[in-house]
């Protein structure tokens, strides 16, 4: 028997319907979790650099507040590393980290002791090393020993002031992109776009979701675990403001939200995958270790290490369960670009 237009449009609707949720879900990723955080970090960035412009003393309390909203509001989206973040290298402009070599400290000495005239000009900063760009070398500025104290007071305020509104500049930037063009590359996609189909859509928020996990195990947490005979409690993230902690905190709540919405389609997935972030979350919780520093001791560290597999856990399932309901291949690598 000929096979009929029918029957082909019957082996067809599996995939339509497929196409459809992975389009609606989509539209709620941008709607709900992208440009809303995008807006997020633009507001608190301006309001970061407008607050320096008054408070530029690394003691100022109404500085610090605003550098922490605005240092919390790029966690939230940083694992969003694709489109306009990643135009001019502005993600690593926000935050050039790790810093192996510790270029963000020798940079900014050396801009200190030079009281070198680029900080007089935010367009001429943003051509400066990337290492005395963006959220870390603030960190630097505000909450290390040294550095806070370095050099002349008047041009470490300028210093401050011009960083923070570099800051500004760049997320007004990225978040500009999104509003400008980008979010219709991902909800039309076309054969002459940046995405073919709303499958190679899928496929980039998952990238997204897993090499987000990805950074959070093997950095957030994997550096400052070390090895058991070699802790590493100064390698972890922000330690100097005590944000490591809350990093994985941020960092774990916007991806559970970027995952429910991935998985929507699959309801029993979604609550796999919602247990197991919960799980991780409140290990994080009783942990109440702000900077990692507890890795030192061995029976501290097995609690960092817990949590870690717990993400871990979390990874697999997004690999083997939402990989291929997104049709992603199953050996596929987040870190492997395109």
């Amino acid at each position: 028997m000929r096979p009929t237009y029918l029957s082909f449009a019957l082996l067809l609707l599996p995939a339509l319907a497929q196409a459809d949720v992975q389009s609606d879900a989509v539209e709620t990723i941008l709607g709900d979790h992208i440009l809303p955080g995008f807006e997020q970090l633009a507001g608190t960035a301006q309001n970061l650099a407008n607050t320096a412009t008054e408070h530029c003393d690394p003691t100022s309390q109404d500085l610090k507040v605003a550098y922490g909203a605005a240092f919390d509001a790029w966690v939230s989206v940083s694992h969003l590393r694709f489109g306009p973040t990643e135009v001019d290298d502005r993600a690593f402009a926000l935050a050039f980290w790790p810093d192996s070599r510790g270029a963000t400290p020798r940079a900014l000495n050396s801009l200190i002791a030079a009281q070198d005239p680029v900080v007089a000009s935010v367009a001429d900063y943003s051509e400066v090393s990337i290492a005395a760009r963006g959220f870390y070398a603030m960190e630097f500025l505000l909450f290390d020993d040294a550095i806070s104290r370095a050099g002349d007071a008047q041009y470490h305020c300028a210093l401050v002031q011009t960083v923070s509104a570099d800051i500004a500049a760049t997320t007004q930037n990225i978040y500009a992109g999104w509003q400008s063009g980008f979010t219709q590359e991902l909800r039309q996609p076309s054969a002459d776009g940046t995405y073919r189909s709303t499958a190679e859509v899928s496929q980039e928020l998952f990238k997204a979701l897993s090499t987000g996990l990805q950074f959070t195990s093997d950095t957030r947490l994997g550096r400052p675990l070390g090895s058991f005979d070699r802790p590493r409690p100064k390698r972890a993230e922000a330690h100097r403001s005590g944000r490591s902690a809350q990093h994985v905190m941020l960092s774990l709540t916007a991806l559970r939200d970027l995952a429910a919405r991935l998985a929507g389609g699959d309801a029993e997935l979604a609550a796999r995958l919602d247990a197991r972030f919960q799980t991780a979350m409140s290990q994080l919780k009783a942990l109440n270790d702000p900077s990692f520093a507890s890795v030192a001791d061995p029976q501290s560290r097995l609690k960092v290490e817990v949590l870690q597999q717990s993400v871990d856990a979390i990874r697999a399932t997004v690999r083997d369960e939402l990989g291929p309901t997104l049709g992603v291949a199953a050996g596929f690598n987040a870190l492997d670009g395109d």
